[in-house]
């Protein structure tokens, strides 16, 4: 897989540091990847669901942020998912039920029967979008947008593991409220130190506003099926379990990106919060619309960050593109199709930006030499080996 050792390195440099026990955790209530839901109840029915569209002049400040609020509180949601209990699985549920990050070992939760999360809205055709982690496996999903006073019913359209997102539908004419969507703006614009907006249902309080900054930019996360999450923006608002899916904005109210996890040692927020970069939302979104799977190209490395720079080819998978290139245990990629490889995360970034069938020249350094080869991509296992 095209992951590497950069993000197991920052969670270890949190260890070393005196954070005891540090996992990054999804942050769905009681979904089949929770963020500790098992700890914190869900919202009821009567829980009032807030949310909303964006568009107009920036926030005045990052501490006051009612009239940004006000605009787009009524393109949240608030997402209710019941979870079909696996009849084979013993009491005390199975390692699935915490999405597991690297540098620690998650707690393992009871299964809960039904679980939250959040959204926002994309369109006013009632399209949704949230994570995939918020609905994997709900036997019925149902949302509260905006200031509705009730739950309508949601179909799960299409998810995609590898980014950790979902698109969801409801039928308009079944709300309370008009729907409102979010504009969607650009994490490739985001810097450090930008506001940050969070929105969601933590612990099933709906409609709960946080404000901080953007920590850090390039942040790689893990997604459900293993692999690397490339580009994720890390921030200090506040987000904890129920916030997942949420929107993340910029201070004019626009999605930044799309509340996933969080680093902890205590199962709640510390300060560590990671959002999905919000291109990489829209790059899938038309797939999920349609419910078709999302193809991502391939090569089948294993790499590190090299010391003179550059990527090190740890371990090539037998009979993937990358063997099949020429590329062997030792190499130091230098560049991916002509764009320099920095780092280790360089390599996932540049190779994901492909399709899979493309033929593209990667040049490595191989005894003090280097190297140029021609490597056709293949298609990228649902799961990572």
């Amino acid at each position: 897989m095209e992951s590497n050792g950069r993000f197991s390195s920052f969670v270890s440099a949190l260890l070393g540091a005196g954070v005891v026990a540090l996992v990054v955790i999804g942050l769905g209530l009681g979904g089949a990847f929770n963020g500790g839901g098992a700890d914190a109840a869900t919202g009821s029915d009567s829980d009032d669901g807030e949310g909303t569209a964006s568009s107009g002049a920036p926030a005045r400040n990052v501490t006051d942020v009612s009239d940004l609020f006000e605009r787009v509180r009524n393109g949240v949601v608030y997402v209710q998912v019941g979870s079909q209990p696996d009849p084979t699985e013993p009491p005390g549920g199975g390692p699935e039920d915490l999405l597991p990050g690297p540098g620690g070992e998650p707690r393992v939760e009871p299964p809960e029967p039904q679980g939250s999360g959040s959204g926002f809205v994309l369109d006013d055709e009632g399209f949704i979008l949230t994570n995939q982690h918020v609905v994997a496996d709900a036997r019925e999903v149902q949302v509260r947008v905006g200031d509705a006073e009730g739950l309508a019913p949601a179909q799960v359209m299409g998810t995609d593991p590898g980014s950790d997102l979902a698109v969801l539908k409801v039928n308009p004419d079944d709300l309370d409220e008009k729907l409102d969507p979010l504009e969607l703006g650009s994490s490739e614009d985001a810097e450090v130190g930008n506001p940050a907006i969070a929105i969601g249902s933590p612990f099933g309080l709906t409609g709960s506003l946080t404000t901080g900054v953007i920590s850090a930019l390039d942040r790689p996360i893990r997604a459900p099926n293993g692999f690397t999450i490339d580009g994720a923006l890390q921030t200090d608002a506040a987000i904890n379990p129920g916030n997942s899916g949420g929107p993340l904005l910029d201070a004019s109210g626009r999605v930044i990106g799309i509340n996933a996890q969080i680093a902890t040692d205590t199962q709640s927020n510390s300060g560590v919060g990671f959002a999905i970069p919000v291109d990489m939302a829209k790059d899938v979104i038309p797939d999920l619309r349609e419910g078709t799977v999302v193809e991502r190209a391939y090569l089948g490395v294993s790499t590190s960050d090299a010391p003179q720079g550059g990527a090190l080819v740890a371990d090539v998978r037998p009979g993937d593109p990358a063997q099949e290139g020429g590329i062997e245990a030792g190499d130091r990629i230098v560049s991916v199709d002509g764009e320099e490889v920095g780092e280790s995360a360089d390599v996932s970034t540049l190779v994901t930006a492909k399709r899979p069938g493309d033929r593209i020249e990667i040049v490595v350094e191989r005894d003090g030499e280097e190297e140029s080869l021609t490597v056709e991509l293949g298609d990228r296992p649902e799961e990572a080996g």
